[in-house]
């Protein structure tokens, strides 16, 4: 059918406004390269406004020749990681750990 997969990982996307807008203001990180930064997301089991996000570097990705498909391809490659956490829609609240700097 047509409808969406609401609940398994996501195809890396841009990474969301709440994720780079925390990253800007309260890690201090370069907008300039926040803002180029993929994510991969997971919806959370707690709540339907809540997910893990993982955020990476895809330019690296590629020049490793690797093919980031979804969340869970990342758990094969740690190495790709900037930034892992969650974030909540619903209460604004973003969580998250520094894995290494861009």
């Amino acid at each position: 059918m047509f409808w969406k997969n609401r609940g398994g990982p996501s195809k890396p996307k841009d990474i969301p406004d709440i994720v780079g807008g925390h990253l800007v203001t309260d890690y201090n990180q370069n907008p300039d390269v926040v803002w180029k930064l993929k994510a991969v997301k997971r919806r959370r089991q707690e709540s339907k406004n809540a997910f893990d996000v993982r955020v990476f570097d895809d330019l690296e990705a590629a020049t490793k020749k690797i093919k980031v498909q979804d969340y869970t391809t990342l758990d094969e490659h740690p190495e790709l990681i900037l930034y892992e956490g969650w974030y909540d829609l619903e209460s604004r609240t973003v969580q998250l750990e520094v894995k290494r700097t861009a």
